[in-house]
C-alpha cells in the first residue's frame, strides 16, 4: 500500500520505518528540511533501538523517501497517517493547531484528487478531534465525509527505547471509524502484525490513551508511596511489589476495572485507612494513598444527587450488603446513601435475600444498628409488591435475581453495576455509563 505519513518525529519516524519493513511503500512529509533530508539518506530523524537499520535496509528497496510537498504526497497514496505534535499549553489544554493544518494541507491535495483517501490520526488528541479534522477537510477539499475519504483514529502506544518492538508487536491495536469498508480497507497496513485488534467508536479510540498513560503515571506513584514506606520500615519494596505482581486475579487483572459504585465491605476501608495511618505515623506525604478514600466518597455523593435529580420521593433499593451473595453490611456504601435520604424525608424500601437481622451477629451487627437503627421497617420480603409500589429502583449489586425482575415500564431505574437487561427500559439510566 502507498501511505503518506504527516510528521517525522518520534511516532512519524518509527511508523515509517516499520511500514516499509512490512512491506509499504512510505513518503514522510514535514516542514523541516533537515528531517526530510536525513529520511532520503535512509537515516533516521530520531535515536532508537534498531530504527537505524529498518529505514537503511527500506530506502535501499526504494519503500521511504520524504518531502515538504503535501500534495504530492497525498494524492499518490491511498492512506495518510497523521503523527504531528500535540504539545501542552501553558493551561494545561492540547496545542491541535499543527492537527488541524494537517488536516487543512489534506482538504487541499484531496481536491485535486478523484479517488477515496483514508485519513489516520496516531497523534494523542481529546474526544472530538476526529471530528473537527473531518469537518475541516470536507470544507477545504469540498469533498464528502465517507464518500470521497474517511477519518480513522488508530492512537499508538509506543514507548520510547522499544517503539519499533511496540510498534511491531503490540499488545494491542485500537481503531475507531464509522466507515466499515474504510476501516476494513486501513486495517490492511496491520496484515503482518500479529496483535489482537479493537475495532470502537471513535471517541473510545480518541481517549483510551490519556486513561492508559494517566494509569500508569498512577501505577509509578502509587508503587513509590509504598516504596517510601517500606524503606522507612526497614522492608524491601521490590520484593512487596514483585510478590503484589504474582497475584494475577485480582492485582493485576481486569478485576475491579468496571466503573461503577464505589467500594466497601470489611477488608478495603479498614487495610487503606490503616497503610494511611501507617504513612503519617511514619511522616511521610502519601497523596495517592491518603485520598483514595476521598475519591470513593465522591462516588457516593454522585449517586445521591442523581437520586434527588430523578424527582421520585419513593425509592426501593435492591441490596444493601456491599456485594453480591453476602450479609456483610460493614461500610456498604448504599447503607450512608440511605441515611441521607431518610434523613431528607424520602420513603425506603430495602429488598435485599442475603440479609436476616436475626442472624447478624458481631460487627457486622453492631454497625447496622447504629447507621440504620430502623432498618427492619425498610426492609421488605416481597419484591413484587415493592416494585408496584416504587417510583425509583436503585440495584446496587449484581445479584443473579435481579437479572430476572421485570421492573414496570413507568418505574425510573438507576443502575449502580450495569444489568445489560435493563438498558432497554425507557427509564433506565446507567451510572457511569
Amino acid at each position: 500500500m502507498n501511505i503518506s505519513i504527516f510528521g517525522l518525529g518520534y511516532v512519524g519516524c518509527v511508523s515509517l520505518g516499520c511500514l516499509s519493513k512490512n512491506g509499504h511503500t512510505v513518503i514522510g512529509i514535514d516542514i523541516n528540511q533537515e528531517k526530510t533530508d536525513l529520511i532520503n539518506r535512509g537515516l533516521p530523524t530520531i535515536i532508537e533501538k534498531d530504527i537505524d537499520e529498518i529505514i537503511l535496509n527500506a530506502y535501499r528497496m526504494g519503500r521511504v523517501s520524504a518531502t515538504p510537498d503535501f500534495e504530492n504526497a497525498v494524492i499518490n497514496s491511498e492512506v495518510s497517517i497523521i503523527c504531528v505534535g500535540t504539545p501542552s499549553t501553558e493551561q494545561g489544554h492540547l496545542n491541535l493547531s499543527y492537527i488541524y493544518n494537517t488536516a487543512n494541507q489534506i482538504g487541499i491535495a484531496l481536491s485535486k484528487k478523484t479517488s477515496f483517501h483514508i485519513i489516520s490520526i496516531r497523534s494523542t488528541v481529546l474526544p472530538g478531534t476526529n471530528e473537527k479534522v473531518g469537518k475541516i477537510i470536507e470544507k477545504v477539499s469540498g469533498k464528502k465525509r465517507n464518500e470521497d475519504f474517511a477519518v480513522v483514529s488508530n492512537p499508538e502506544f509506543l514507548r520510547e527505547g522499544t517503539a519499533v518492538k511496540d510498534f511491531l508487536s503490540p499488545p494491542i491495536t485500537v481503531v475507531g471509524c464509522e466507515n466499515e469498508q474504510a476501516l476494513n480497507r486501513y486495517l490492511e497496513i496491520y496484515d503482518q502484525i500479529n496483535s489482537p485488534i479493537e475495532k470502537t467508536s471513535i471517541e473510545v479510540a480518541e481517549i483510551i490513551k490519556y486513561v492508559n498513560n494517566s494509569y500508569h503515571a498512577l501505577k509509578i506513584v502509587f508503587a513509590n508511596e509504598v516504596g517510601n514506606i517500606c524503606k522507612n520500615l526497614k522492608i524491601d519494596s521490590h520484593e512487596v511489589m514483585r510478590i503484589f505482581c504474582l497475584d494475577t486475579q485480582l492485582n493485576i487483572s481486569p478485576y475491579y476495572f468496571k466503573p461503577g459504585f464505589a467500594y466497601g465491605g470489611s477488608c478495603l476501608p479498614k487495610d487503606l485507612k490503616a497503610l494511611k495511618t501507617l504513612s503519617h505515623d511514619l511522616y511521610l506525604k502519601t497523596p495517592v494513598i491518603d485520598n483514595i478514600e476521598l475519591s470513593n466518597s465522591f462516588q457516593k455523593e454522585i449517586v445521591l444527587e442523581r437520586i434527588e435529580k430523578s424527582g421520585k420521593t419513593k425509592i426501593l433499593i435492591l441490596g444493601i450488603s456491599f456485594k453480591a451473595g453476602t450479609d456483610d453490611l460493614r461500610y456498604s456504601p448504599i447503607v450512608s446513601i440511605i441515611e441521607s435520604l431518610l434523613g431528607k424525608g424520602y420513603l425506603i424500601n430495602i429488598y435485599d435475600k442475603n440479609i436476616n437481622l436475626s442472624k447478624l451477629t458481631g460487627e457486622n451487627k453492631s454497625y447496622i444498628t447504629k447507621k440504620l437503627p430502623h432498618l427492619d421497617k425498610l426492609l421488605v420480603t416481597n419484591i413484587k409488591d415493592a416494585l408496584d409500589w416504587t417510583e425509583l429502583v436503585v440495584i446496587t449489586n449484581k445479584e443473579k435475581e435481579y437479572e430476572n425482575l421485570f421492573i414496570p415500564q413507568s418505574t425510573k431505574i438507576l443502575d449502580l453495576v450495569r444489568i445489560s437487561k435493563f438498558e432497554n427500559h425507557p427509564f433506565y439510566e446507567g451510572l457511569l455509563w
